[in-house]
């Protein structure tokens, strides 16, 4: 090979290195860029979980609405009917929501503490007999549930708050013994701590 044929070959090979080097470079900073806006994305979905998770309540009182309830064991109730007790209404989504059905379960294990304060727990969902009492059978749950249509849950405000626009969020709302709503509670977490429950019966009906 020629001295000039030797020099062409070396040029082009450093060519060749600087083109590489620079599609390299492109491409790293095509990474970094993608990189940068997936981390912006993840972080702006985090931010909207933990703001649209956020719970709300209200101490607003008011005349609770009235309604009347078929419960999973056959039962007739109507919030008339517990007038002299002090009701806590439990919404959820139910069948499905296992987080749901255990918050249920966790609630039937302060049943001593709850009767102190002597409240009646009405559990309510929009779901079939069959569909919730399977989910209760699986997590041990007794307490009846009663089942809405969807009535009861817009009445108390609760439709539409968690993650199904057609069913309820998982709300608590207390009524005192002459029948007016103490305090509303909602929590998309999906979860209450039993003892914060408590808390809250107990701040409430004390006020």
């Amino acid at each position: 090979m020629s001295h000039k044929a030797a020099e062409q070959s070396r040029n082009d090979r450093r060519l060749r290195a600087e083109q590489a080097a620079r599609a390299s470079g492109r491409r790293r900073r095509l990474r970094i860029v993608i990189g940068t806006a997936s981390a912006l994305a993840l972080v702006a979905v985090i931010t909207a979980m933990m703001l649209t998770s956020r719970p709300e309540s209200s101490d607003e009182v008011r005349t609770a609405p009235d309604f009347t309830l078929t419960d999973t064991g056959g039962a007739e109730h109507t919030l008339a009917q517990h007038r002299g007790e002090n009701v806590l209404l439990y919404f959820s989504e139910g069948a499905g929501c296992q987080s749901c059905i255990v918050q249920m379960g966790e609630i039937e294990k302060q049943a001593d503490a709850l009767a102190q304060e002597d409240v009646t727990v009405l559990p309510i969902v929009m779901n079939t007999r069959e569909q919730i009492t399977a989910d209760m059978a699986a997590n041990g749950v007794t307490t009846p549930f009663l089942l809405d249509d969807g009535t009861v849950a817009e009445a108390y405000g609760t439709l539409g708050k968690g993650m199904h626009a057609g069913l309820p969020g998982h709300s608590f709302v207390l009524i005192d013994k002459q029948g007016r709503q103490r305090w509303y509670g909602e929590y998309p977490s999906m979860w209450l701590a039993p003892e914060d429950l408590l808390d809250q019966v107990r701040s409430k009906l004390g006020a």
